[in-house]
């Protein structure tokens, strides 16, 4: 395998832009925090998101997670507003429509208690007596503000977004603002799953 690629786990704050390039003077972006040069990252968070992102200089790989056709496993923390019912939860796993467009299944579970996550800066904005809930949801896809849209069409807002999981990548061990190289078993692992994106057992199971 060629060393001179780079793969980089980047926990990505609140209020960050997933690009490099400064189009607003307001708000900060992944120049701020990575200094590697020539890596981009796979697909993208939007700003007021917060979580994992993979950056590489491996077009190859980039083009495969990024194609739909290679659909992998994206996992959220979604915080929303009042308490979810099982009707809502259903219709989120079955899949919803947004903008013409229906969502695939999912998985999605609501969260017992709160995931272990940092503080957001700044906090999110609570409505008085409206209660929150978290739940925790499993796509295979990453259409724009697909979430969002996902939980608002079911009638519960969401309010904070933080993204864990990239197929077997996870934020352990990373703050905000803090990124690592992979692991030698972690880029192995990538490398066997976009290899094998065109196997229809893989394909089956990305559902299961």
């Amino acid at each position: 395998m060629t060393n001179h690629y780079r793969y980089l786990l980047f926990y990505k704050p609140y209020g960050v832009l997933s690009q490099f390039t400064k189009d607003t003077p307001t708000r900060n972006t992944l120049k701020d925090y990575i200094s590697i040069p020539d890596v981009y990252p796979v697909g993208r968070l939007d700003w007021d998101s917060e979580g994992l992102l993979l950056l590489t200089n491996d077009g190859q790989l980039q083009y495969r997670l990024s194609n739909p056709r290679f659909g992998h496993k994206r996992s959220y923390w979604v915080q929303v507003e009042r308490i979810p019912d099982a009707t809502a939860l259903k219709k989120l796993e079955e899949g919803v429509v947004i903008q013409d467009y229906r969502t695939r299944p999912a998985k999605v579970q609501l969260l017992s208690q709160e995931p272990i996550v940092p503080d957001r800066d700044p906090p999110i904005r609570f409505r008085k007596n409206v209660p929150t809930a978290w739940l925790e949801m499993t796509l295979t896809e990453g259409k724009n503000r697909q979430v969002r849209r996902m939980t608002a069409a079911v009638g519960f807002p969401t309010l904070r977004l933080v993204r864990f999981a990239i197929a077997h990548l996870h934020l352990d061990g990373l703050q905000p603002g803090q990124w690592r190289n992979l692991t030698s078993s972690e880029l192995e692992l990538l490398h066997n799953l976009t290899s094998q994106a065109n196997s229809s057992s893989w394909q089956k199971g990305l559902i299961t």
